[in-house]
């Protein structure tokens, strides 16, 4: 099979595996279509034949979305697992696949951080006068009551951290041939997710401002929330991981499925640390100007206006 010489239609030699015709790239694209579709009829607030689609609409494509994902990605694991046509150029391909994907992923977050910067760094600038109007050109603005960084953000830094090093112990573990090893690994890496995430919505409820109050506000709620977005995401990679090595799919010279979920886990530690080093540290407590002598005098104005 993945060891020997396979063949094109040209009767040529050849190392490279030509998938079986596939359904599932034009039935993605139709759950693609219906999911935008969805989103439109939604934020419009269509009426269709006197009833309104609302909340469904989106959602019956976001559902043929993951079932699109579930159907394809099962009929990948078969041809590694069961027919083994994936050979070690196969495997390259895939790398190179994985990792193009996650370069993506860093600049969709470089976005949300020169959001971020624009606003904070440069939050007196004269020529922004609804800027300065909002942030009264000090970073924090003054009427924002930031999540002080070293209580729960800090805790989460850890329990994130602490992932690593498990997802780490279960690389090796396969590695060496360990399944029941790896096994309880990623028992314990798939737990830390789900931890991190429940702090994570403890956090927002919690939070003393919301999405709509502001820049602040705003970039807060989108760097920290796609990325606790990826973190079930990456949560939901090493579950299936877990699934697949308790069926004895990964050997230690084929285990790339758990790979790519390592990688995709260690690019989530790594945005993470950065979010709490300029979002919660930086921008929260130290920013720019006076900001505590700023939000001092908006609470006095407040307290003489009530």
């Amino acid at each position: 099979m993945s060891d020997h010489i396979e063949y094109g239609t040209t009767g040529e030699h050849h190392p490279y595996h030509l998938v079986r015709p596939s359904v599932w790239p034009m039935v993605g694209a139709f759950a693609g279509g219906l999911f935008a579709l969805g989103m439109v009829l939604f934020m419009h607030d269509v009426e269709i034949g006197g009833m309104k689609p609302g909340l469904w609409a989106p959602l019956v494509g976001v559902l043929s979305i993951l079932a699109v994902m579930f159907f394809w990605w099962k009929d990948v694991i078969f041809e590694s697992v069961t027919e083994g046509v994936h050979n070690k150029i196969t495997e390259k391909g895939l790398r190179m696949g994985m990792a193009l994907f996650i370069a993506s992923e860093v600049m969709f977050f470089v976005a949300f951080f020169w959001a971020f910067f624009d606003v904070s760094v440069f939050a007196d600038e004269a020529i922004q006068y609804l800027r300065v109007e909002y942030t009264q050109g000090v970073w924090p603005p003054p009427m924002i009551h930031a999540v002080p960084p070293f209580d729960l953000p800090f805790l989460m830094t850890m329990i994130l951290l602490l992932s690593g090093t498990t997802v780490t112990w279960a690389h090796h573990a396969i590695l060496k041939g360990n399944q029941k090893s790896a096994t309880e690994a990623l028992i314990y890496t798939v737990l830390l997710g789900v931890i991190f995430l429940g702090m994570q919505v403890f956090e927002y409820m919690h939070a003393h401002f919301g999405f709509t109050e502001g820049s602040f506000a705003s970039t807060f709620y989108m760097a920290t929330g796609f990325h606790g977005f990826h973190v079930f995401v990456g949560t939901i990679f090493l579950g299936v991981c877990l699934v697949r090595n308790m069926k004895g799919h990964f050997k230690p010279d084929r285990h790339f499925g758990f790979e790519a979920a390592a990688w995709y886990w260690h690019f989530v530690d790594v945005v993470w640390l950065f979010l709490f080093i300029a979002v919660y540290v930086w921008g929260g407590t130290i920013g720019i100007g006076d900001h505590e002598t700023a939000a001092a005098a908006y609470e006095a104005a407040n307290a003489g206006g009530e």
